[in-house]
């Protein structure tokens, strides 16, 4: 049997106003979405258990299959895992996004213009990640290089604790009333400090400017955690070969903790410039190469919400729905197997709001051996309540999935 997820990060919303009170699934055109949605199990569920977070972290847990209130240690260890990175029970990592900051006389008084460094570049990330190491007092603590503006700092045999806030949360605000607070606070915030005294005249960053981007001149730690425990899929849903497919190192990461093979996709580049046609291309290689279930995940949505572009937000559902969707089912569909399919957000990005919600996403379900009346809906958040059918925690779909005819 074949088993797929189709992941579109954010991708859910609520209606708005520059999109005439209609949502951006609404508006997009997914026939193939639609077909999901009108043959299967269709309607809502929660991903973000009660009291928690709305972050891709505990979200994307939920769609993988596991609840995150029991296993959940943090959103920057499973960064980690991806990079390569060995952590020590007493290890404690931080996300490290490379930021952009208004010019002000003193780092307090900057204000968070954008959590993404202006859509930094590899190259230019590298450059300045490099720059950091030699100018940062890190002694105890390491500063690992990611993709674009996600990196990494560990920091070895130390507390944890802090209180941090997230960089895509506080967009316009004065980073002093932001700055961390309680374990290793004092130092969080001096090499926050110290970044942004050294960045703000970098070459790259003066390129930058005189290209009218914003520069990357800063730091922000956040998504504090432990090392991650997950049992692998294999363990859990006796799945011996599978593999996840994604830009974004988080989701890498919980794919490797959960025993799968992280695939590389040249031109995946986590926002919506990412080549949607080679992520459906690689996993229909996956699984003509034997995998029994891939995870297949795409950043460009939540990118959009988060920088307010509606345009292209529904763009990127239609890309995702033409290029990768489409594709895969038809494979799926000619391959004389069983096969399962499930479809849906993380979470809700808004465009209106830039961040995320913890309101309960639209799921279709469809497993080709069950006979269901086909009622003609399409995927989008209104038909998802009115289909009324109900997953209260989302963690449970997985077993589902990949449930095999009886």
């Amino acid at each position: 049997m074949k088993s797929v997820v189709f992941l579109g990060d954010g991708m859910a919303d609520e209606p708005c106003a520059v999109l005439g009170g209609k949502t951006p699934l609404e508006l997009a055109s997914h026939p193939r979405m639609d077909e999901l949605a009108s043959r299967g199990r269709f309607g809502l569920t929660r991903t973000v258990p009660e009291g928690m977070l709305p972050g891709s972290d505990t979200a994307n847990l939920s769609v993988f299959g596991y609840d995150p209130a029991a296993c959940y240690t943090g959103r920057s260890p499973l960064e980690a895992v991806s990079m390569g990175v060995r952590l020590g029970a007493e290890d404690a990592a931080y996300r490290c996004n490379l930021v952009a900051l208004a010019e002000a006389d003193s780092f307090p008084d900057s204000v968070m213009l954008d959590y993404s460094g202006g859509e930094i570049t590899q190259p230019e990330a590298e450059e300045l990640l490099s720059f950091l190491r030699r100018e940062l007092p890190f002694s105890g603590a390491e500063l690992i290089t990611g993709f674009r503006y996600r990196h990494c700092l560990v920091l070895r045999s130390a507390r944890a604790g802090a209180k941090l806030a997230q960089p895509h949360e506080i967009a316009g605000r004065r980073v002093g009333d932001c700055l961390p607070e309680g374990a290793n606070a004092e130092l969080l915030r001096q090499l926050m400090e110290k970044a942004y005294a050294c960045l703000r005249d970098h070459p790259v960053n003066q390129r930058r400017k005189a290209e009218g981007k914003l520069p990357a001149n800063g730091v922000w730690f956040w998504g504090e955690g432990r090392r991650p425990a997950l049992a692998s899929f294999r363990e859990k849903y006796g799945v011996e070969n599978g593999a996840v497919i994604s830009a974004v190192d988080l989701v890498r990461g919980i794919g490797l903790c959960a025993g799968l093979e992280a695939v590389t996709v040249p031109g995946a580049t986590g926002d919506e410039h990412t080549d949607y046609a080679a992520k459906g291309r690689r996993a229909i290689e996956a699984l003509e190469s034997g995998a029994e279930f891939v995870y297949i995940h795409v950043e460009a949505p939540d990118e959009c919400g988060h920088h307010g572009r509606a345009a292209e937000k529904i763009r990127s559902i239609e890309e995702i729905d033409g290029k990768i969707v489409g594709p895969v089912l038809d494979w799926l569909q000619s391959s004389g197997e069983d096969w399962s399919v499930l479809l849906m957000p993380d979470h809700p990005t808004p465009l209106e709001k830039r961040v995320h919600t913890a309101d309960a996403v639209p799921f279709a379900l469809y497993r080709s051996w069950e006979q269901r009346e086909t009622t003609p809906r399409r995927f989008t958040e209104a038909e998802a309540a009115a289909a009324k059918d109900r997953e209260d925690e989302a963690f449970r779909l997985m077993g589902r999935l990949l449930e095999r005819r009886s």
